[in-house]
């Protein structure tokens, strides 16, 4: 017997003739704002002005967005050819995390020389907010009833409506809730980074500059990795979803890639790099 069915009620909060509000884009501006209030603390304990990261948030959201609409398109090519229109929609859905990342570190980058910012410094500050942004852009998913899994008989199923559903599931009761998985994973993540850098700043802990970025990488592409192959709609490489048969699932392989990025990094940092100064240590 579940004890916990999600059933989404849909994916607008409202509408008053032509204006409507949807699920997707006011959590997706609730993310914006708690990550702008989460980087700007963080960025206030290592010294980073607050103005140079609310100068950074409205370029950072866009060039993610950019990406993330650009690469998903890129990939679903096949469903946009005949409709140009479609490409724009974006309040529909359709976008993709990795996308995001290399958009928004793109505009990062840029606006770093710019401003003459170093980089990895203030990219360490917003990986944490960025983490708590996906914890919470998972639910547009839910409200959308898209990004689920796998047909369940688990407690916690998700149901599908029948349209949502692929043909060859049309009659399955319930399905894992992937975006929920991926929500409390990412808020796991947050948490896991914020306390790294409260050990850092007791002194507990050697944080240089890029380290929390890498375990950004490490971690969240970690969870990814293994909720991507519950995923009926799959991102493919040279295959059609919903199982990619003979192709590859493009979130596993660029998830791999980050973790072997992230681990790299880690390697350099701690290994490669000349021994990491004692604070305990008194000049002479």
């Amino acid at each position: 017997m579940p004890f916990l069915v999600f059933t989404s009620p849909g994916p607008l909060v409202f509408q008053l003739g032509p204006i409507a509000l949807r699920w997707y884009g006011l959590l997706i501006a609730l993310a914006v704002l708690l990550g702008l209030i989460l980087a700007t603390r963080l960025g206030r304990t290592r010294g980073i002005d607050p103005a140079v990261i609310a100068d950074l948030l409205p370029l950072l959201v866009l060039g993610a967005v950019i990406g993330a609409r650009s690469y998903y398109v890129a990939l679903e090519w096949r469903q946009y050819a005949g409709n140009w229109g479609d490409i724009f929609a974006i309040w529909r859905g359709g976008i993709a995390i990795h996308g995001a990342l290399i958009g928004g570190s793109l505009v990062t980058i840029l606006y770093c020389r710019w401003r003459r910012q170093p980089f990895w410094p203030l990219l360490d500050v917003l990986v944490p907010a960025v983490a708590l942004g996906q914890a919470i852009g998972r639910w547009g998913n839910f409200f959308n009833s898209e990004a689920f899994g796998l047909p369940t008989d688990l407690p916690w199923k998700l149901a599908i409506p029948v349209a949502n559903r692929p043909a060859e599931f049309l009659f399955a009761s319930g399905f894992h809730p992937t975006f929920l998985y991926e929500s409390l994973w990412n808020l796991g993540v947050c948490l896991l980074l914020l306390q790294l850098l409260r050990s850092a700043r007791r002194g507990r802990l050697q944080l240089p500059a890029g380290a929390l970025s890498c375990v950004y990488l490490m971690a969240y592409s970690s969870g990814r990795l293994w909720i991507e192959g519950l995923r009926l709609d799959p991102l493919c490489l040279f295959a059609v979803p919903p199982f990619c048969a003979g192709g590859l699932r493009m979130a596993q392989l660029v998830s791999l890639l980050l973790i072997g990025l992230g681990a790299l990094g880690l390697w350099w940092l701690y290994g490669k790099r000349r021994p990491l100064p004692d604070p305990s240590a008194k000049e002479a």
